[in-house]
C-alpha cells in the first residue's frame, strides 16, 4: 500500500523543509526505503523513532542527554545525538490539523474525545456522579450575512447522515424570480448534492456583507463568553425565586463571598462553515457549588432539571447582543449576535449510555471530529499571511474566500497612523529630490526624504501581524490581520470550563508514563548510541536534555514512505476495528449525531 501523505519537500514548510533529502540513498523514494529496510540496524532505527512514527513532519532535535543523580547532581551518563541513528532525536509535531499531519491529529482527536466524554460520564479523575447532572448538546450559529447556496433536506429517509442521498429541496425557490441590485439572479432552483462546490457561496458576491462576517468571527469568542454569563445569571435568578440561598465560599485571600448555588460547566468546539462563518458546538453541564470545596464537582440543587438549562441557554441566546467599537469604516460598529433563536440555536438533551437520540459517546465523538479541522470546509488552506503573501490570497473583486481575506486585511489595518506612507508629502518636482526636513510621527526620526527611511522597511511587517504575546492593542481590529488565514477567527477550536473535565496535559502525561513503562513485545538488535529513557525505574536519577531544533521532516523521502505507509495501515486497521465493533454492538459509531428534525 503506497502512502497517501506528503512525501516531497514543500516550499512553505518551516525549518529545513518537509521531508527533505539530506542523505541520498537512491534516486527514488522506493529505492531509498528499500535501502533503509535492508540495513542491519533497521529495527533499531524503528525503535529509535517510535515516538514520532507516523508523523508527517516530525521535529528533529540535536544535542546531548544527561543522566543526573538527583540527590548529588552528579552526571552518571552522557550521550550525544551524534552517536544516535540519523544523528537526531525524533519527536512528533503534535499538529491538530488532519490536513497537516493525520497521525498527530488522530492522537489529538482521541484525547479530545476522552476529555469531553469524561465530563459527561466521569473517569480520568472526574467523579462518576456527573452522569446524573443535567447536560445538553447545543449548537450556536452566526446570523445571515447574505444569501448563500444551501442544501436543505426537510425529511430524511437515509440511515447514515454522513452519506445522505436524500432528495434536497430547491436551493432558493422564490415566486418573484427577480434580480438583485447588482443585476444577478436572486433565486436558485437547483437541488444541490452534498459535495457541490457552490454550497456556502453567495448568490451575489457584491450583496454579501463580507466585512460584517469577519468582524463577527473575531468577536465570536466574546459573544460566547457573554452568553455563558447570561445563562448563569438566569439560573441564579431562578434559584432565588425558588428560595435556594446563595453559598458562602472562602477565597484564596481568606475573604468570604456569596455565590449562586448553581453554575454552568461547558465544553465547546468551534467549526467553520462552508460560508466561512464560525459556529459553536457545545456541551453544557449543570453543576452545583460546594461551599467547603469550591473546586469540587457536585450535583445541582434539587429541583433543577434539563428544562431549566435549556431555558437558560435559549434566553441567553435571544438576549445577548452588543456593538463592536468604532471603526473608521463603520463609526457605529457592527452588531454581534447569534442567528435566528428558532433556527440558529439547536439545544438537545444528552443521555448517558447507548440508548437515546443523543448519547455521551456520540456527542464526544462528534465534537472531537471537528477539533481536528480548520478552514478546509471553505476550500482555503494556508499558513499565517504576511505583507509578502497577502497578495496571493486577498482580492476585493475575487471569489468569496478572497474577499473575506481582503476584508480581514483592510479592516485590520493600523488606524493610529496619521497618514499611510503612500499619502505622505512628496517632492512635487518631476525628478527625485528632497523635501523640507520633517520629523517622522512614528519613530521621531528627522529626515529630508518624503518617506521615513527608518520605518518604510519594517512598518508593514510590524503592523500587519502582531505577535500573540503582545498586550491588547488599542485597535481591537488589529487581530484580523494576524488571523486573516483563518478568515478572522482567532480563538481556540476546543475550550472548556476549568471544572468541566481534565486537561490535555494530564492525558499526555498519562500516555507518556504508559509508554515509558510498557513491556516490549519484541526484542530487536539495538544500534549503537540508541537513547534509552530509564526515568521512573530509579527515582534518584533524572534525564536532562539540552536539545536544540535541528529541522523538520524525515531525513529522506524513503524514510517518510516507510513511516507514513505504516501509519496509514494502522489508521485503516483501527477504523476497520471500530466499524466491526460498532456492528457487533449494533450501535452508531462515535461522532455521528442525528440532525435536528
Amino acid at each position: 500500500m503506497a502512502s497517501t501523505l506528503d512525501l516531497t519537500p514543500r516550499a512553505t514548510a518551516r525549518g529545513v523543509g518537509s521531508n527533505a533529502d539530506t542523505i541520498v540513498y537512491d534516486y527514488t523514494a522506493a529505492g531509498s526505503a528499500f535501502t533503509r529496510a535492508t540495513r542491519p540496524d533497521y529495527f533499531g532505527w524503528l525503535e529509535h523513532l517510535r515516538a514520532a512514527a507516523g508523523c508527517t513532519r516530525p521535529i528533529r532535535l540535536a544535542g546531548q542527554v544527561l543522566t543526573v543523580e538527583s540527590s548529588t547532581g552528579r552526571v552518571l551518563n552522557q550521550r550525544h545525538t551524534d552517536g544516535m541513528p540519523d544523528a537526531a532525536i525524533y519527536t512528533a509535531c503534535g499538529n491538530r490539523r488532519a490536513t497537516v499531519c493525520p497521525s498527530c491529529a488522530q492522537t489529538y482527536q482521541r484525547d479530545a474525545f476522552q476529555l469531553l466524554r469524561a465530563g459527561l460520564v466521569g473517569g480520568k479523575g472526574v467523579p462518576d456522579t456527573v452522569a446524573t447532572h443535567p447536560a445538553v448538546f447545543a449548537t450556536f450559529t452566526a446570523p445571515s450575512f447574505g444569501t448563500v447556496h444551501a442544501r436543505v433536506v426537510k425529511r430524511h429517509t437515509c440511515r447514515n447522515r454522513r452519506r445522505c442521498d436524500c432528495r434536497a429541496e430547491p436551493c432558493h425557490a422564490r415566486r418573484d424570480a427577480g434580480l438583485c441590485e447588482h443585476g444577478r439572479p436572486a433565486v436558485c432552483w437547483a437541488r444541490h448534492e452534498a459535495g457541490d462546490a457552490v454550497l456556502g457561496h453567495p448568490l451575489c458576491l457584491d450583496c454579501y456583507d463580507h466585512d460584517h462576517q469577519v468582524v463577527w468571527n473575531i468577536f465570536s469568542g466574546e459573544l460566547w463568553h457573554r452568553t455563558k454569563q447570561a445563562a448563569e445569571r438566569y439560573l441564579a435568578r431562578l434559584a432565588r425565586r425558588r428560595g435556594i440561598p446563595r453559598v458562602e465560599v472562602v477565597t484564596a485571600s481568606g475573604k468570604t463571598r456569596r455565590v449562586p448555588p448553581v453554575r454552568v460547566s461547558p465544553g465547546k468546539v468551534a467549526e467553520l462553515q462552508a460560508r466561512g462563518a464560525v459556529h459553536f458546538h457545545a456541551i453544557a453541564r449543570l453543576d452545583g457549588v460546594d461551599g467547603h470545596d469550591p473546586n469540587a464537582i457536585v450535583p445541582p440543587p434539587a429541583g433543577f432539571t434539563i428544562d431549566d438549562l435549556v431555558d437558560a441557554l435559549r434566553h441567553a441566546a435571544r438576549q445577548v447582543a452588543f456593538h463592536t467599537p468604532s471603526h473608521p469604516d463603520r463609526p457605529d460598529g457592527w452588531l454581534i449576535s447569534w442567528g435566528d433563536p428558532e433556527k440558529g440555536v439547536d439545544i438537545r438533551p444528552i443521555t448517558t449510555g447507548v440508548d437515546g437520540d443523543v448519547t455521551d459517546g456520540m456527542v464526544a465523538g462528534y465534537l472531537a471530529k471537528y477539533a481536528t479541522k480548520s478552514t478546509e470546509a471553505t476550500g482555503h488552506t494556508s499558513t499565517r499571511l504576511t505583507a509578502d503573501s497577502i497578495g496571493d490570497y486577498a482580492d476585493p473583486d475575487g471569489d468569496h474566500t478572497a474577499r473575506l481575506i481582503d476584508a480581514c486585511w483592510r479592516i485590520g489595518r493600523p488606524t493610529s497612523t496619521p497618514a499611510p506612507l503612500s499619502e505622505r508629502p512628496r517632492d512635487p518636482r518631476p525628478t527625485p529630490g528632497f523635501v523640507d526636513r520633517w520629523e517622522c510621527p512614528d519613530c521621531g526620526t528627522p529626515t529630508p526624504y518624503a518617506a521615513c527611511p527608518t520605518c518604510i522597511a519594517a512598518r508593514q511587517a510590524a503592523l500587519d501581524a502582531q505577535p500573540a504575546s503582545r498586550p491588547q492593542a488599542t485597535n481591537p481590529y488589529a487581530r484580523l490581520r494576524r488571523w486573516a488565514h483563518m478568515l478572522g477567527y482567532g480563538g481556540h477550536f476546543l475550550t472548556k470550563a476549568r471544572r468541566y473535565s481534565v486537561t490535555f496535559q494530564l492525558l499526555r502525561d498519562t500516555r507518556i508514563a504508559y509508554r515509558r513503562h510498557e513491556d516490549q513485545a519484541h526484542d530487536h538488535p539495538a544500534v549503537g548510541g540508541q537513547l534509552v529513557d530509564r526515568l521512573g525505574e530509579d527515582d534518584t536519577t533524572l534525564i536532562v536534555g539540552t536539545l536544540t531544533f535541528a529541522g523538520a521532516g524525515w531525513h529522506t523521502t524513503g524514510d517518510a514512505l516507510l513511516a507514513n505507509t505504516a501509519a496509514a495501515l494502522a489508521r485503516e486497521r483501527r477504523t476497520t476495528g471500530r466499524e466491526e465493533l460498532a456492528h457487533e454492538l449494533s450501535t452508531t459509531p462515535a461522532g455521528t449525531v442525528p440532525a435536528a428534525a
